[in-house]
């Protein structure tokens, strides 16, 4: 078991070390390192909602499967069919996350969906937010 000082991660105690990357890659050096992680934690769900069944290799059943909505009528039921998923998956194979408000907000005029995740990391108080 690890030893938490202050509700930090043993990871984040050294400034200095990267914990992982971010998403989009897009930096001079392709990769742009993530030192917190609470950061990583938001790019991993990131990661998770770009991802499609059987993309993962060994994990076939990792992602939130997205693109088997795309051309799916934008209907209650549909969209609480994608909520049930997120809410029983994320905590699944992210363990370390406490969903606090997961919606879904339809714009019928261009035809698109925005998401709304807020959640937290366990045992620290910061509440973070992803628009999708």
């Amino acid at each position: 078991m690890a030893i938490r000082i202050q509700n930090k991660n043993p990871l984040d105690i050294n400034k200095r070390v990267a914990v992982g990357v971010s998403i989009p890659f897009n930096n001079n050096s392709v990769f742009t390192s993530t030192y917190t992680t609470i950061d990583q934690t938001k790019y991993n769900i990131i990661n998770y909602l770009l991802t499609n069944n059987d993309e993962r290799v060994l994990n076939p059943n990792f992602g939130a499967n997205i693109r088997a909505f795309l051309f799916e009528d934008i209907t209650e039921p549909n969209l609480r069919a994608l909520e049930m998923k997120l809410q029983n998956d994320i905590p699944l194979y992210f363990s370390n996350v406490k969903i606090t408000r997961l919606n879904f907000i339809p714009l019928y005029d261009s035809n698109t969906v925005q998401l709304n995740i807020d959640f937290n990391v366990y045992e620290t108080p910061q509440n973070i937010q992803i628009t999708f």
